[in-house]
């Protein structure tokens, strides 16, 4: 099959032996097929765990479910799955079982924040929605490992319209953001129920959806969902590849789909050890995003939750990663790192120090090669007076659309002026008009 590498066709034919050519990319088969066990694990990836670490996974399995798409498996490298990024982000470990004294059940805040089912209303104009905490794989590193293996993954049309009519009854909210688990493990019909649901609030103006799809399961990404999708802009999506290696020919397929249809695509990276702390190998990655037109958006520096210290880094090599970016890269491939601040504070900006020291008429810079410069500040500001009457102020602050005006035959060609026809001025047929009209 085109596009099907021989690790792919030798997992498949382990899965389905006689159904899998016709079904490797039916996104549908893959969740069916998901593994979660280690014996599965062990026959779909051609190896064995020795007894000792065999029993310490399934101990991590029991407390931290496991699932991984036969898709997201076939990447990994079985001759070193040890040190596979892929494994190391979908294979439990017992590390996973230390937790360490600052971590944290919901070290976000998440659930406090929480003043509708399925809604974190965290900053002022905008809300996450919970729409699944279902996904087709469960990543070792996520934040959210206590809703991991509910239940009640997939919320009811009930549920859901109680978290609509929150955002309906909130005016402020201008931005929604649907998350989970992962919205795109939803059906393209209750997908499209929420999206219309959405677009009817007049004060909603956008709309983002965040996904793992393109990386664990690009087949999810399929015509139709994308026909569906194109319904309901304007509408963006975030993703969320974390090393080179998933930016696969299939990968790349969904996120083209994406972008053709208008969607801008950004990516949301998480710092982890052992799987992308290096400078190299974070921007090959954004490079790799951009040509395939999604733009680094940020970086995270590991959350606090329950078994996620190994895979913590210091901010350190955080500022490490950033100071190979700016001024090495086009500035579009360089994303915002991040702390999301535990409690609830929301995401933290850090960046190396550019700003090196100011006085009153000077500010001291120094850029990417450890140039130091001066910047010159202006001898003389009378700084704009502000009595928060905006609709008098004279800087045009005006929150209204400019209105766009024609000039000459544009007038008569354009679809938004009524003009039928341009009479010259001094015309006298006009004149005589004006004339029996003042009489």
């Amino acid at each position: 099959m085109q596009g099907i590498n021989a690790q792919q066709r030798q997992v498949a034919r382990r899965v389905d032996k006689d159904d899998w050519r016709s079904s490797w990319m039916d996104w549908k088969w893959h969740v069916r097929h998901s593994v979660r066990d280690i014996s599965s694990f062990e026959k779909l990836l051609g190896v064995r765990f020795p007894d000792l670490e065999r029993r310490a996974f399934s101990r991590t399995v029991d407390k931290f479910p496991m699932s991984v798409t036969p898709y997201y498996l076939s990447l990994i490298d079985p001759d070193d799955y040890a040190n596979d990024p892929v494994f190391r982000q979908a294979f439990p470990s017992p590390k996973e079982l230390e937790i360490g004294r600052f971590d944290m059940t919901d070290p976000l805040h998440e659930d406090e924040d929480s003043p509708a089912p399925g809604i974190t209303h965290r900053y002022p104009d905008r809300v996450l929605f919970h729409v699944s905490n279902l996904c087709s794989m469960y990543c070792r590193h996520c934040t959210r490992k206590r809703k991991v293996g509910d239940v009640d993954s997939v919320p009811s049309k009930k549920t859901l319209q109680q978290g609509i009519e929150y955002i309906r009854n909130t005016p402020q909210v201008r931005d929604v953001l649907l998350s989970g688990g992962d919205p795109f493990m939803l059906s393209d019909e209750r997908l499209d129920w929420i999206l219309g649901e959405l677009s009817r609030i007049e004060h909603i103006e956008v709309v983002r959806i965040g996904t793992r799809m393109p990386v664990v399961l690009p087949y999810r990404v399929t015509d139709d969902l994308v026909h569906m999708l194109k319904q309901h802009h304007p509408l963006w999506l975030n993703t969320h590849f974390n090393h080179p290696r998933e930016l696969t020919a299939s990968s790349r397929t969904a996120l083209s789909r994406l972008a053709d249809a208008g969607i801008p695509l950004g990516n949301q990276s998480v710092l982890l050890a052992g799987v992308n702390d290096c400078p190299r190998l974070i921007k090959t990655l954004n490079h790799k995003l951009v040509k395939n037109r999604v733009r680094p958006y940020y970086i995270y520096q590991c959350d606090l939750s329950e078994g996620l210290t190994h895979f913590r880094t210091p901010i350190a090599k955080g500022m490490e990663i950033m100071e190979s970016l700016r001024g090495h890269t086009s500035g579009f491939a360089v994303p915002t790192y991040v702390v999301d601040a535990p409690g609830g504070g929301g995401k933290i900006p850090v960046m190396p120090n550019y700003l090196l020291s100011w006085g009153t008429n000077k500010t001291i810079l120094r850029n990417y090669e450890g140039v130091i410069t001066t910047y010159a500040e202006p001898e003389s500001y009378e700084p704009q007076y502000c009595d928060r009457n905006c609709t008098d102020c004279n800087l045009q602050l005006k929150e209204e659309d400019a209105e766009e005006k024609c000039v000459g035959i544009e007038k008569l060609l354009s679809d938004w002026d009524d003009t039928q026809s341009l009479t010259p001025a001094e015309n006298e047929r006009m004149e005589r008009r004006t004339d029996h009209d003042a009489a």
